[in-house]
């Protein structure tokens, strides 16, 4: 099929490879525009931007696929099909309608649950048994499109959103790559998506981060999952900022933040959380184990 893909961060990549060395003409790739980034803030391409230029394929930055001209190049495309996997930019009618079989996205959620910019993180973060990745066909409306094609997925207590992300751009680059033969065979029906259960995955605050160890240990333990290992969550420790980015819950009591053993075993609202995962600023993550011995904290210390 002659193609165009959107998509910006490393969840779209795995989509865009997968539909190259699925022999689709990809005639187009559209990204965000380099941002400044890192210490020096210097210009940093997308990750997407990156691989479409390793495979050669033509990239596009516009600011706003709303501009006339951007519109009018990307109708005279003569696309079968435009793919969108997290491009960050909202599209006009006009370009959903331009090609033949209109634009599909990938969102990792099954929808309606999660719809928005977050369903990775908001469904590990609320404690989900399991989540997915849906292919729809985009509509005017924030992921109201009915739905192509979904494939689930079980949240296990040891994933975090960084390991659920990975996986789920994998099933999603399978899954768009067959959802694709099966429309241009004519054989993909387009289910319209329910109207209970809808929810959304708003983009996650800053303030989200802070652990607040008066809340119940396996709300807490959730948290930490879902923002690991970006942006993390975070509390002080001895008046330093550490990132949490795995713990368990588990039996135990005092007052909230208290340290009730000598493996970072800390108490909550209600139970207590086993420190498994933690990362000091400028180092690396490392073992409960390793962060004791250069920041030892005897039982009774207390974390903010």
């Amino acid at each position: 099929m002659r193609l165009a893909f959107m998509g910006t961060p490393d969840f779209a990549v795995p989509v865009l490879r997968a539909l190259a060395d699925a022999g689709h003409k990809i005639v187009r790739v559209y990204t965000q525009p380099p941002r400044p980034a890192g210490r020096g803030k210097g210009l940093r391409q997308s990750a997407v931007h990156a691989a479409a230029a390793e495979l050669g394929l033509p990239v596009e930055t516009p600011e706003s696929f709303r501009d006339p001209p951007v519109l009018a190049d990307f109708a005279a495309l003569g696309l079968d099909a435009a793919v969108v996997v997290a491009y960050g930019q909202i599209l006009p009618v006009a370009a959903l309608e331009a090609p033949r079989l209109g634009c599909l996205n990938l969102h990792a959620s099954l929808l309606p649950r999660w719809r928005g910019a977050a369903p990775i993180q908001r469904a590990v973060m609320a404690g989900d048994a399991e989540t997915g990745v849906c292919v729809m066909q985009m509509e005017a409306g924030l992921d109201t499109g009915p739905v192509l094609a979904c494939e689930a997925t079980a949240i296990a207590p040891e994933d975090t959103a960084g390991t659920l992300h990975d996986r789920l751009a994998g099933i999603g680059a399978r899954l768009i790559v067959a959802t694709l033969a099966r429309l241009e065979a004519g054989m993909a029906a387009a289910v319209p998506q329910s109207e209970e259960g809808v929810t959304y995955a708003r983009k996650i605050d800053k303030a989200e981060a802070r652990v607040d160890w008066t809340r119940p240990a396996g709300e807490l333990a959730a948290l930490i999952r879902g923002l690991s290992p970006f942006p993390g969550a975070w509390c002080e420790i001895g008046g330093e900022r550490v990132k949490l980015l795995m713990a368990v819950p588990e039996d135990g009591a005092g007052a909230p933040g208290e340290v009730l053993d000598d493996a970072l075993l800390v108490a909550c609202g209600a139970g207590a959380l086993r420190l498994v995962t933690l990362q000091r600023a400028g180092k690396g993550a490392m073992d409960a184990a390793t962060f004791l011995n250069g920041f030892p904290l005897p039982r009774g210390a207390r974390l903010e």
